[in-house]
């Protein structure tokens, strides 16, 4: 069986290197530091699931997801916003995005794969 792919944006190098680390055993993980990157990769090779910055410069989080849901081919992925905001309205607007989640930084190794397999397999985890 193939490994799910997932994508993952932020400009944190450190945070890149981390959640590769938790994730590279289980999925086919790729990394990218930007918004602009993280488009041109979607429509490279479209993921199973993307953890995506919610702020980063030029091209944030929200901008990046608007896009992404804007191409019929990418329209359906799901999103995971990761970030450090823990404004109350952020969030509110974050959510008005309808992404499949909202994960604050730092997180752990076990919430962050309880959290990509519940969203990546939604079938598996009501069995």
């Amino acid at each position: 069986m193939t490994k799910k792919h997932i994508l993952i944006v932020d400009d944190d190098k450190n945070m890149l290197k981390m959640l590769h680390l938790f994730l590279r055993d289980e999925y086919e993980v790729t990394m990218v530091d930007s918004g602009k990157l993280a488009l041109e990769a979607v429509i490279k090779h479209t993921p199973d699931l993307i953890l995506l910055d919610y702020m980063m410069p030029l091209f944030d989080g929200p901008h990046v997801l608007e896009i992404i849901r804007k191409r019929e081919e990418s329209r359906n992925v799901p999103v995971l916003f990761l970030t450090s905001v823990t404004d109350k309205e952020k969030i509110i607007e974050c959510l008005s995005l309808n992404p499949q989640g909202y994960l604050i930084k730092p997180i752990s190794r076990s919430e962050l794969l309880q959290r990509v397999a519940e969203v990546i397999n939604p079938a598996a985890n009501k069995a």
